[in-house]
């Protein structure tokens, strides 16, 4: 198991379109492994394999207080999503400290694979609703940032690279 480095906004990397898992290997399986432990020390609830730089339309989620409810979505689809929206305070591992409205369906109802490739169909509401169209925007190459006004996208884009460039003096 390892932690993996998650890529911050604004690096292009989270533009990438994710591809579709083809291969259920040792490899997939400690990918799993390194997201969830990675997702679990960075306090996060969801974690798409994109934001640690790879490339593949897996996500790994957990909202439960306890992380006791670890859920693997491979190449998901949301097969339909309610007419209702709110708008929900988002946050994101890649956009750390930063946190806006993004107006989301209420529910969603999701086909994916799970970790040994079996299909399953999953329907969510509130939290877990959000988390994982959250999540499946950055398999799409789309950070929650781009929901934003340009002038709120902008201020965090300076933010955010002025943080990064002061850790690395």
């Amino acid at each position: 198991m390892a932690l993996l480095p998650i890529l911050c906004y604004p690096d292009p990397r989270l533009t990438k379109v994710a591809k579709p898992v083809t291969v259920f290997d040792e490899r997939l399986q400690t990918r799993i492994q390194d997201m969830f432990e990675t997702m679990y020390d960075a306090k996060g609830i969801g974690l798409a394999a994109t934001q640690v730089d790879y490339h593949e339309r897996l996500i790994v989620i957990d909202v439960s207080e306890d992380h006791d409810q670890p859920l693997v979505l491979i190449n998901p689809e949301i097969v339909w999503s309610s007419p209702e929206r709110h708008l929900n305070e988002e946050g994101c591992l890649s956009v750390p400290g930063i946190y806006d409205g993004v107006e989301r369906a209420d529910a969603v109802r999701v086909k994916a694979l799970d970790a040994q490739g079996e299909s399953r169909e999953i329907s969510a509401d509130g939290l877990l609703a959000v988390c994982i169209q959250h999540e499946m925007d950055h398999l799409m190459g789309k950070v929650f940032v781009e929901y934003l006004s340009p002038l709120k996208r902008n201020r965090i884009k300076t933010k955010l690279v002025k943080a990064q460039r002061e850790a690395r003096a």
